[in-house]
């Protein structure tokens, strides 16, 4: 009979191949339907294209069956270490090629924009450029279940040969256009349809750069940039820190990112999205999070305490991080304040830290 360790070890290892068996699966149905939405372009494939389109709801449908094993694995497993690392780059990961879904399905859109008029023209530009971005899926995602860091660099070298080719394709069509080869009506799309193949290879590179956090432990966005990265804590991140977060976004000021965590992630409530869409704030893509996920703690610029266990994750001095104690002013507000009075709460703290922050640092 096998021990406890060995199941729980076990145990681990299916979670994890779970998760990386479906967003490899996942990935190449993204490589798919950017391949056909290319041919849909070159060929004036009216079907084909119409067929990336329908397919994207079968990577949305993948991105939500994803999110719940990893929030099914955080709570179940309770992971640490390279193991916390994978699901929260898992999380990001699925996130990453849903948008690529969505930029094929744009692709294929804007190939039947441009089929309809017959454009003779010459596609080697956009054709190179999609057949450097699209490789890229496949190479990104299987870095990442292969924890192959070679080829996650590989990924993000290549992105920088992608947007070359972007900058040419654009060149190239108003080359075009101001000699009377193609209207405004065909340069528009083709324009669209050139940035949304290098916007694929931006992904790929996010992707990437997520697998290399895995392996090493280092975050590579954003450090040494100038950017107020600010998180919000609180006992179980299924509530309040989802509101904050979201009101945060809201404000949409450039130089600042925003994180949530929580001592002992739930599931984020309902109540909570739907309380933020009727606000207009779109929060039904997140995901409760433990602090022992969230990467460089150290970089981040504020800790918000929105709950007293909140406090125990504040860094020892010295150091630059400034903890700031939210929760008395919730706890004012009762023992578990409405969503309504916390939002007021909230937007009010945070509309003002954020103007402090915008005039004393920079």
């Amino acid at each position: 009979m096998q021990s406890s360790p060995e199941r729980l070890n076990d145990s681990l290892k299916n979670g994890i191949k779970g998760i990386s068996d479906l967003i490899l699966e996942m990935a190449v149905l993204c490589e798919a339907v950017l391949k056909d939405s290319l041919l849909a372009l070159l060929n004036c494939d009216g079907k084909r294209a119409y067929s990336v389109i329908y397919r994207d709801q079968k990577i949305d449908e993948m991105e939500k069956s994803i999110d719940r094993l990893c929030l099914e694995f955080l709570i179940r497993q309770q992971p640490a270490g390279e193991h916390l690392r994978f699901v929260y780059a898992a999380i990001k990961i699925n996130s990453e090629l849903e948008r690529i879904g969505d930029y094929a399905e744009s692709i294929a859109k804007q190939s039947l924009t441009v089929g309809s008029m017959a454009p003779d023209i010459d596609f080697k530009l956009l054709t190179q450029l999609a057949e450097t971005a699209i490789p890229m899926v496949r190479q990104a995602a299987e870095a990442f279940v292969r924890l192959d860091e070679s080829l996650a660099r590989h990924v993000i070298e290549q992105e920088e040969k992608a947007n070359e080719l972007r900058d040419q394709v654009n060149v190239e069509m108003e080359r075009l256009r101001q000699a009377s080869r193609i209207d405004f009506a065909l340069y528009t799309p083709l324009l669209t349809i050139g940035r949304r193949f290098e916007r694929v290879s931006d992904q790929c590179k996010n992707m990437a750069e997520e697998t290399l956090y895995v392996c090493t432990g280092q975050y590579m966005k954003h450090l040494g940039s100038e950017v107020f990265r600010i998180l919000f804590v609180d006992d179980d991140d299924s509530r309040l820190t989802q509101v904050a977060a979201g009101l945060a976004e809201s404000f949409k000021t450039e130089g600042f990112v925003f994180n949530t965590a929580g001592i002992s992630p739930k599931a984020v409530t309902c109540e909570t999205v739907q309380f933020m869409k009727n606000r207009g704030i779109d929060i039904s893509n997140a995901i409760a999070k433990p602090v022992e996920v969230v990467p460089n703690l150290e970089h981040y610029h504020f800790i918000v305490a929105l709950s007293r266990k909140a406090l125990t994750i504040f860094p020892k001095p010295p150091t630059r991080t400034i903890g700031l104690e939210w929760y008395q002013g919730l706890e004012e507000l009762g023992a578990e304040p409405s969503l309504v009075d916390a939002h007021d709460y909230l937007q009010k703290h945070i509309s003002a830290l954020i103007q402090d922050v915008l005039g004393q640092f920079q």
